[in-house]
């Protein structure tokens, strides 16, 4: 029987690392019967404000590729992926989507030049039991004005003011824009929603 993970995610506080490393060999089939339609939902909005869908961008939290499969069903063409987990990594390099792949750490800062990436991603990373809401900040960071990033809040994080209020500390200061805000399925077979949120680096 394939052990079940998504119960213990959503209740791991600190470094996941280890849950997601155990994960990894049984993630695609576990979100797959759920139903996963965040990625999808993520990727079609991000290409809907994209103004080159080959300029390269980067999917931070790749995980196993599940989100670089719905980027590059999206119409994306150049897709680099970075993650803190190797065994995810190892996933998402079986499936050939990505232009490089790298390990990183947690809470550093991205080593691209801001511009290089005309969007990041954060498809399902941010929230309980994944990355903390810091990570908005690097990838924040990582964007020159006119920058996009597309990312995911379900609703264990919306129950949380601190997720979609990093989200409007930026927008009300007027450091982003938000183009697009919508809340739909994200695992439907656990009967869980996300917004799906695109915003522009002023």
């Amino acid at each position: 029987m394939t052990d079940r993970f998504l119960d213990k995610a959503y209740g791991t506080t600190g470094d996941t690392r280890d849950l997601y490393a155990a994960w990894a060999k049984s993630y695609d089939q576990e979100l797959g019967e759920g139903g996963y339609a965040t990625p999808a939902r993520c990727a079609e909005a991000l290409a809907k404000y994209s103004r080159d869908l080959a300029a390269p961008i980067l999917d931070f939290g790749c995980g196993t590729g599940l989100s670089g499969l719905a980027l590059k069903l999206a119409g994306f063409e150049v897709i680099d992926g970075v993650d803190v987990t190797a065994d995810m990594l190892s996933g998402a390099r079986e499936k050939n989507l990505y232009r490089t792949l790298e390990l990183i750490e947690p809470n550093t800062p991205l080593s691209h030049a801001a511009g290089t990436y005309a969007a990041i991603t954060a498809i399902g990373v941010i929230g309980t039991g994944a990355a903390p809401i810091s990570v908005f900040d690097l990838i924040m960071k990582g964007l020159v004005s006119g920058g996009l990033t597309v990312l995911s809040l379900n609703d264990h994080a919306l129950e949380e003011p601190l997720f979609e209020g990093k989200l409007n500390d930026y927008i009300d200061c007027g450091a982003a824009r938000l183009l697009h805000k919508e809340y739909g399925p994200h695992i439907p077979g656990i009967n869980l929603n996300s917004n799906v949120y695109v915003l522009e680096k002023t």
